[in-house]
């Protein structure tokens, strides 16, 4: 079950998932964001939907690595806290998810705040990408909390905007064919988002390739850290520390460790038990379960299964 969080940080913060929690901040937004709250709430919901799609999307694309993208508040928090490469991902791709989520009610009719719900190219009926990014950017942009600084908020605003493009950017035209017995003599074509699955692949190689930066003398702009790099461009995402090693439990950090994790004894890559536990160690657990099998399927229209006791050896962290 996905949690409600209403945390008290900056109303852009992708832990603001649950649109009761946006809502209850209005008193302190100004101008449209305060009136979508009041006059457009079915907006705010589907915002909400987005973020939560991100997240998921990032407990899958890092369900192999130390840190999993965990959603346990009290440490999510922390990673938010930190400008490391993980936060840039969860912000990348939770500003993602709006877009996609927003765009995606427009399609299907749920929002009549974008004109027809869906927009009309070459005949075809194409996704509004346009309004879902403009809301993303509405609500993820959200002016932070006082105290942060300028170069944390460029950094957090342009991994925003790199998540949105991921998006935006990667529209896929389809065409359907008219014409007697499938000829192709008229065609009509339209636009359509990328699925968000490809979305988050995307923005892992974003991840996997991150920018490490640097506040420039003027407090506005961002500069590459080392010798030869060049700038990142705007689907580059950004970080200014390094991560921790999320080997061990660090509250602090908002590590929880790797001790339990499920690991692959044979992999040599981030999944395998050496790279997973730390070099550690692991051990060999057998679990047993039921699965359905031998199922069969019955005219009309019923499948009926055996339930069949299914052993598995499991290799979990020391």
């Amino acid at each position: 079950m996905l949690c409600r969080v209403a945390w008290s940080l900056a109303v852009g913060s992708p832990l603001v998932m649950d649109p009761n929690s946006i809502c209850r901040k209005a008193k302190r937004l100004a101008g449209k964001q305060a009136e979508l709250c009041q006059t457009q709430p079915e907006i705010v919901s589907e915002v909400a939907k987005g973020a939560r799609l991100g997240v998921r999307e990032c407990q899958y694309q890092f369900r192999y690595r130390r840190w999993n993208c965990t959603s346990h508040n009290k440490y999510f928090g922390k990673i938010l806290q930190q400008d490391i490469r993980e936060t840039a991902f969860v912000y990348a791709i939770t500003a993602a998810g709006v877009t996609h989520a927003v765009t995606q009610a427009c399609s299907m009719g749920d929002l009549l705040q974008c004109g027809y719900g869906v927009k009309w190219e070459w005949g075809g009926c194409g996704d509004d990408v346009e309004f879902g990014y403009e809301k993303s950017k509405q609500f993820m942009d959200a002016k932070r909390r006082r105290g942060k600084s300028d170069i944390r908020t460029l950094i957090d605003l342009h991994n925003n905007e790199a998540g949105r493009l991921a998006v935006k950017l990667y529209m896929r035209t389809e065409c359907k064919c008219h014409g007697l017995s499938g000829s192709c003599t008229l065609r009509t074509c339209w636009k359509k988002m990328p699925h968000f699955r490809e979305v988050g692949d995307r923005l892992l190689e974003r991840f996997n390739g991150a920018s490490k930066v640097m506040g420039g003398n003027d407090g506005k702009t961002l500069i590459p850290v080392g010798q030869n790099i060049k700038p990142p461009d705007k689907q580059d995402l950004i970080y200014s520390d390094e991560s921790p090693d999320f080997c061990l439990a660090n509250r602090k950090t908002g590590s929880l460790g790797t001790r339990g994790r499920m690991c692959n004894s044979t992999a040599m890559d981030i999944s395998g038990c050496d790279l997973l536990c730390c070099e550690r160690g692991y051990r060999e657990e057998t679990v047993v379960f039921e699965e359905n099998c031998l199922c069969r399927f019955h005219w009309c229209c019923v499948v009926q299964c055996k339930k069949c006791l299914v052993r598995k050896e499991l290799s979990l962290c020391h």
